[in-house]
């Protein structure tokens, strides 16, 4: 029995959920890098950086109904997780660890899952017409020189 089980056929909507989540995280680095110290900056930036190219590039490929999507979800789905932890694990107790926890079940778990969805699901095989070899006999006759 699966733990997690995506039957979605409108890949449209999950395309667009992560393209969107993608591209809010790229002010957001902007942000971290200004309003945090350097050290920290890099740590956080680099983070969330790798999680907004994995979220562009499954988001991208599922748009594009491209197989290839399974492992940048597998990579996104570990990254929001790893953020999540990390984000809970060193906030201070208060309004920071407050705004991390609904940060991760607001948004991070949800996206780890639907990451996790999609990199389990099973590739669907493409619809496509068998192709026929061609012929010598299938030439038009006078078309081609003999």
């Amino acid at each position: 029995m699966a733990l997690v089980s995506h039957t979605s056929t409108n890949s449209a909507v999950d395309a667009r959920i992560l393209l969107g989540a993608g591209l809010a995280l790229l002010p957001w680095l902007g942000y971290l890098a200004g309003a945090l110290p350097p050290a920290e900056a890099a740590a956080w930036v680099t983070l969330d950086a790798l999680e907004a190219t994995a979220l562009l590039a499954t988001g991208s490929r599922l748009l594009h109904h491209d197989p290839r999507h399974r492992a940048p979800a597998a990579a996104a789905a570990v990254l929001l997780l790893a953020d999540a932890c990390m984000d809970v694990a060193t906030s201070p107790p208060g309004a920071e660890l407050a705004i991390a926890v609904a940060m991760a079940v607001v948004a991070e778990l949800p996206l780890a899952a639907l990451c996790t969805a999609l990199a389990a699901s099973p590739t669907r095989p493409s619809v496509r017409r068998p192709v026929r070899a061609r012929r010598p006999s299938d030439r038009c006759a006078g078309t081609f020189p003999r």
